[in-house]
């Protein structure tokens, strides 16, 4: 019976781990309010060891880092034509940290270049 008890213990361990993840969630609109699809959202951490979690907002703008170990994150928000956002979240064990991000319209531009190829003329 005790090797039983022992043995069940021990397959709840995973499960009880997994609990303790935590994730970082939210929505980026833009600035009048509205949603914004297709926003990457990249989070950094000393506590990530194959390197940063990247993910895209839905459709809705929407977006969700899952199974992250507690710890601090830098979490970077970024599409083309807008500036990029930063923050900067202390994830708690089994918690889910909400980062709802407003993001500006970036400067267009736009760069032109211009070749002249041509013969010189001589004056007499």
């Amino acid at each position: 019976m005790r090797k039983l008890l022992v043995a069940v213990c021990l397959l709840a361990l995973p499960s009880a781990a997994a609990a303790q993840d935590g994730s970082i969630e939210g929505t980026v609109t833009d600035d009048t309010g509205g949603v914004l699809p297709g926003v990457t959202v990249e989070a950094s951490s000393a506590v990530l060891p194959a390197g940063p979690r990247v993910t895209v907002t839905d459709i809705e703008g929407r977006y969700a880092l899952t199974e992250l170990a507690a710890g601090n994150y830098a979490v970077t928000f970024s599409l083309p034509g807008f500036e990029r956002a930063d923050r900067d979240v202390e994830l708690t064990a089994g918690l889910a940290a909400m980062v709802d991000v407003d993001l500006r319209v970036g400067g267009l531009f736009e760069e032109v270049t211009v070749s002249v190829t041509g013969t010189a003329i001589e004056a007499p």
